[in-house]
């Protein structure tokens, strides 16, 4: 087993354009998610989805900056991003020890927003097969998150039990609640039920939705990934499934740390008016919950470094988003050396590496 020293919480693969065609049902293939070429460069073409998905900036990082466009061919990029072999080689480049997988983000957005139960469930299925096989090349050093499906509990508690025994999976990503909406459920608790009793982390990549994807339209896309997230902790808080199920590890990926104190001390605040009238039948105070339960993955974020104390270094996990604009590749241990000066040796080790070999096994 190596020693651990980094490893990301939150890393991403680039999807080869046949893996869900050559794995989905054949009344199906028509219908899966494809890469097509354009003038302006290739792009994943997904039904119900009405704009080319491009992917330049999902596998950008380590070229110059006039370099990083939304447009690319998918033969320009590094082979890591499908290839296990060769992203071993760029892991080891960049001095990171281990990655835990997601997959891309608006790739797989489209699969959780589909309505069409069969083809979403074969495209989930297909994606988890694809991702195993990628991690099993060298479980000791890859983390698979399985897609969780959301067309009902059964089949997300099938797909927990058919994929999680795998080596190299370690954990589940949610786009949206195990029975289909953006709203917890009394029967979602079979699901928390079975992660709990595993020990399987919940990941969440920067929200939840039902939306399909569309191109990025927005000025400056990016800077409020944790828009979402105070609204899920208090909505999964306040659901009391945390009291029936304590051994539940949530992990929220992409969506910082420093507004976390501020946020908590918000919560507790209005529980604390509030409590003595509306009963909210909680074990703990919001604050205690969060501070047990939930995990928060970054890439850049020296507010909250400066400000650790208030959140826990161990709620916090460091991320590459390798391959994405967002990664210091080749050089994140120079961001990391500057960016954690005077931090203690404990608190750089937990986020670094050890909240990370703690929740996904990694070593174990």
């Amino acid at each position: 087993m190596p020693d651990y020293r980094l490893i990301s919480a939150d890393s991403h693969v680039n999807e080869p354009g046949d893996l869900w065609a050559s794995r989905v049902p054949s009344a199906m293939r028509d219908r899966a998610p494809r890469i097509e070429r354009f003038e302006e460069g290739d792009a994943w073409v997904i039904e119900g989805v009405d704009d080319p998905i491009n992917f330049g900036m999902n596998a950008c990082a380590g070229l110059e900056p006039e370099q990083m466009k939304g447009w690319m061919r998918f033969e320009d990029m590094r082979r890591g991003g499908w290839d296990p072999v060769a992203r071993l080689e760029e892991m080891d480049r960049d001095g990171v020890d281990a990655e835990v997988l997601y997959p891309t983000p608006r790739l797989s957005g489209a699969l959780v927003a589909h309505r069409d139960a069969e083809y979403h469930l074969a495209m989930v299925r297909a994606y988890n097969d694809w991702i195993s096989e990628f991690v099993g090349h060298a479980p000791e050093r890859f983390g698979g998150l399985a897609m969780l499906p959301n067309r009902g509990v059964e089949h997300a508690v099938a797909e927990i039990e058919r994929v999680m025994d795998r080596p190299g999976m370690r954990g589940v990503v949610m786009g949206c609640y195990p029975h289909g909406t953006l709203t917890l459920e009394p029967d979602d608790d079979k699901v928390w039920g079975v992660l709990a009793e595993r020990r399987i982390p919940l990941g969440i990549h920067v929200s939840l939705t039902q939306s399909m994807p569309a191109a990025h339209r927005a000025k400056l896309p990016g800077y409020g990934r944790f828009f979402d997230a105070p609204n899920r902790m208090i909505e999964m808080v306040f659901s009391g499934m945390f009291d029936r199920f304590p051994e539940l590890d949530v992990v929220f990926a992409e969506v910082d740390f420093g507004w976390v104190p501020y946020v908590r001390e918000q919560i507790d605040n209005n529980y604390h008016r509030l409590e003595p009238v509306s009963r909210f039948g909680l074990a703990q105070t919001p604050g205690e919950y969060i501070e047990r339960h939930f995990h928060f993955g970054y890439m850049t974020d020296t507010f909250g470094l400066r400000n650790l104390g208030f959140v826990g270094a161990e709620r916090v996990l460091w991320s590459s988003d390798y391959p994405h604009i967002s990664a210091d590749y080749p050089y994140s241990w120079r961001t990391i050396q500057a960016s954690m000066a005077g931090l203690p040796a404990a608190d750089r080790a937990a986020i670094l590496h050890g909240n990370a070999q703690r929740l996904y096994g990694f070593g174990g």
